[in-house]
C-alpha cells in the first residue's frame, strides 16, 4: 500500500506518482493542445497562397469587373459577335446530350457488374468481338468512361478484343450519341447510319486486328476498380462530377475552335482546305485527335463546319471517339505505354479508312 502526498499549493512540486487530474471544462488554461514548434502548427501560421478553381474563378470575375470597359468594347466588334454566336449556339445545343449521356455511363459503371459482360459474351473471341461491339449500341458512355469499363472487362477475364471493341464502339453508337448526331445533322439524316456503320467496322476491325496480331504483355490491365472503397450512391455521383468537369471543359474547347475557325479564319482558307477531298478528310481527323471532345457534343461542332464535305465530317465523327489525345493518356495510363503507342495509329488509320469507304457509299 502506497501512500501519495499531496504538494502544497504553490509550492511548484508535482509528484510524478500523483494520479494527474483536469477540470471537466478542458485542459487548463493556456494548454490549448500541441505546444507550439512540438508538431503542431501555430494558429496564426502563414501556410502560403494555395490556388484552387474557385479562388481562379474570382480572380477572374474580378479582372472582367475591373476591365469591362474594355471587353465591352471588344465584344461589340462584329467578328465577336460572330464568335460569340457560334460559341454559344454549339455549347447550348450539345450541353443537354452531354448531360445526359454523363448520367447513364456513370449509372452503368456504377451500378452494372463487370461480371455481365463477361457471361453476356461468347466464349470464341471471333465471336465476341462483334457483340461486344454491338453491345456499345445499347450501352450509353462518352469516351473518358469506356477506357476504365474495358480496363475492367479485361480484369475480369474478357477477352481483350471484345473489350477492345467495346473500348471503341461504346462512346461512338450509342443512343444518346447517335440522337445528338441526327439533331446537329437535322438535313442529312444519312450521317447517323454512316456514323453507326463506319464506328462499328472500326471498332470490330481493330478487335479481330488484336486478336491476331495482339500480344498479351503489351496489355496492363488495371489492378483495381475505380470506385474501391466507396458505396454506390457516393461511386455514382463522384463520376459524373468527374465527367461533367471533364468533358464539360473539352465542349468548351472544342465550341471555342469551332468559333473561331468560322469568325477567324479566312474563308478562302477553309475552303482551300475544303476544295482537295484528301486534305480535308485528313485535316478534320486530325482535328478530332487535337481537339479531344466529348462524344456526346462533337456532331454540334463538326456541323457548323459546313465548308467541309460530309464524307470529311464524317472522318471527324468517327476518329475522335476512339483516338484524341484524352483518349491516348487515358489507354497509356490504364493498358500501358507500349499498347497505346501500337494502338492509338492503327486505330487513327483504320478509322480514315472507315469512314472515307463508308462515307463514299452512304454520303
Amino acid at each position: 500500500m502506497s501512500i501519495t502526498r499531496a504538494a502544497p499549493p504553490g509550492s511548484g512540486h508535482h509528484d510524478p506518482d500523483a494520479p494527474r487530474t483536469e477540470d471537466a471544462a478542458g485542459p487548463p488554461a493556456g494548454a490549448g493542445g500541441p505546444r507550439a514548434g512540438a508538431g503542431g502548427p501555430r494558429a496564426g501560421d502563414r501556410q502560403g497562397w494555395q490556388f484552387s478553381s474557385p479562388l481562379v474563378l474570382v480572380m477572374v470575375l474580378v479582372v472582367l469587373v475591373l476591365a469591362q470597359g474594355p471587353v465591352r468594347g471588344a465584344l461589340s466588334a462584329p467578328v465577336m459577335q460572330s464568335w460569340m454566336t457560334v460559341f454559344v449556339a454549339v455549347v447550348l445545343q450539345a450541353l443537354p446530350f452531354l448531360v445526359l449521356g454523363v448520367l447513364l455511363s456513370a449509372a452503368i459503371a456504377v451500378f452494372v457488374p463487370p461480371a455481365f459482360f463477361a457471361r453476356a459474351l461468347p466464349k470464341r473471341p471471333a465471336l465476341a468481338v462483334p457483340v461486344a461491339g454491338m453491345a456499345g449500341a445499347v450501352l450509353p458512355g462518352c469516351e473518358c468512361a469506356s477506357v476504365p469499363v474495358a480496363g475492367a472487362l479485361v480484369r475480369r477475364g474478357v477477352t481483350p478484343a471484345a473489350a477492345l471493341a467495346f473500348l471503341l464502339s461504346a462512346p461512338a453508337i450509342n443512343p444518346i450519341v447517335l440522337t445528338a448526331t441526327a439533331v446537329a445533322f437535322p438535313r442529312d439524316p444519312g450521317m447517323v447510319v454512316a456514323r453507326f456503320v463506319a464506328s462499328l467496322l472500326v471498332a470490330c476491325s481493330m478487335g479481330w486486328l488484336w486478336q491476331r496480331l495482339g500480344r498479351t504483355d503489351w496489355l496492363r490491365p488495371p489492378a483495381r476498380p475505380s470506385h474501391e472503397g466507396l458505396g454506390r450512391g457516393a461511386a455514382f455521383w463522384g463520376s459524373v462530377r468527374h465527367d461533367v468537369m471533364h468533358a464539360g471543359g473539352f465542349l468548351v474547347i472544342g465550341a471555342m475552335a469551332a468559333a473561331t475557325l468560322k469568325a477567324v479564319v479566312p474563308a478562302s482558307w477553309l475552303h482551300a482546305a475544303a476544295g482537295n477531298p484528301v486534305v480535308a478528310v485528313l485535316a478534320l481527323a486530325v482535328l478530332a485527335v487535337l481537339l479531344s471532345i466529348c462524344s456526346e457534343a462533337d456532331a454540334f461542332v463538326v456541323s457548323s463546319l459546313t465548308q467541309f464535305s460530309l464524307t470529311a465530317r464524317l472522318a471527324f465523327l468517327v476518329v475522335g471517339p476512339m483516338i484524341d489525345l484524352k483518349l491516348f493518356a487515358m489507354q497509356a495510363g490504364t493498358f500501358g505505354r507500349g499498347f497505346a503507342l501500337r494502338f492509338a495509329p492503327a486505330t487513327f488509320v483504320l478509322a480514315v479508312l472507315g469512314s472515307v469507304l463508308v462515307g463514299t457509299v452512304l454520303l
